[in-house]
C-alpha cells in the first residue's frame, strides 16, 4: 500500500456510482443518495483525485439506505462495470490488454491478479486485498483457448476491512460494486465466460468479503 494514500480510494467509487444512479434512476434519486451521505458537493464538483475512504463508506451506505436492496445492487453492479470500463480504457495499456487476451486464461489471470494486488491501495483504502486459488479448482485447462471456459471456480479474491460494507449489517452480501468491477476486468482480459460472485461479506458477519472467480 502506498503510505501516503492509506485510507484513500480512487474517485471512480464516487463518480461511476453517480453515473449509474443517473442512468438507472435519474438525477433526483442521485441527489437524494448523495444528500443522505452528506456529499452533495460532489454533484456540483465530482472528484478527480483520491478521496478519503470515509466518503466511499458513507456513499455506498446511503445507496443501500435509499433504494430497495435489489435496486441498490443493480446500481452498484452498473457502477462497477463502468469502473471496469474506465480502468480498461485509461489504466491498462493497449499492448498489455492484447497480451493478456492472447495468453492461456490461467496465465492471464495470474498476471491480472498481480496487477490488482499492486494497485489495491486505490480501491481497498485501509483494507487489504488478497487472492488464492479456489478450493474448488481442479487445475487449469491449458488446452482450451482463453475464451472457452468450463465454469469452474478458479480463484478467490478477498478484501478484508472492505470499505464498501464497513460498519454495515445485512442478511446477504452487498459488495456488488467490487464484484462487478472484477468481473468486467476478468471477462475482458482473461475469458469472456468469466463471472465473479461474492460468496461471503463482512456485512453478514464474515471475516472478509470474498469473491469467487469462475470461467
Amino acid at each position: 500500500m502506498s503510505p501516503e494514500a492509506e485510507g484513500r480510494i480512487g474517485p471512480n467509487a464516487v463518480t461511476r456510482l453517480a453515473e449509474a444512479l443517473d442512468e438507472l434512476h435519474g438525477p433526483p434519486v442521485t441527489d437524494a443518495v448523495f444528500g443522505t451521505a452528506g456529499l452533495l458537493r460532489y454533484r456540483q464538483a465530482p472528484p478527480s483525485s483520491m478521496v478519503d475512504e470515509g466518503v466511499v463508506i458513507s456513499l455506498h451506505a446511503a445507496l443501500r439506505r435509499t433504494l430497495a436492496p435489489q435496486d441498490a445492487a443493480a446500481v452498484a453492479r452498473r457502477a462497477g462495470a463502468l469502473t471496469g470500463d474506465y480502468q480498461l480504457a485509461h489504466r491498462i495499456p493497449a499492448p498489455v490488454r492484447v497480451l493478456l487476451r492472447a495468453l492461456p486464461a490461467s496465465w492471464a489471470a495470474r498476471l491480472l491478479v498481480r496487477a490488482m494486488a499492486s494497485h489495491a491501495w486505490t480501491f481497498a483504502g485501509g483494507g487489504t486485498f488478497s487472492s488464492v486459488d479456489s478450493p474448488g479448482r481442479s487445475g487449469p485447462d491449458e488446452s482450451a483457448p482463453p475464451d472457452v471456459g468450463s465454469s469452474r471456480p478458479r480463484l478467490e479474491l478477498a478484501v478484508r476491512d472492505c470499505p464498501l460494507c464497513r460498519g454495515a449489517s445485512a442478511p446477504a452480501p452487498v459488495c456488488d460494486y467490487f464484484a462487478s468491477t472484477f468481473e468486467r476486468l476478468f471477462a475482458t482480459l482473461v475469458s469472456r465466460s468469466a463471472r465473479v460472485h461474492e460468496t461471503t461479506c463482512q456485512a453478514t458477519g464474515a471475516s472478509a468479503c470474498r469473491f469467487e472467480v469462475r470461467w
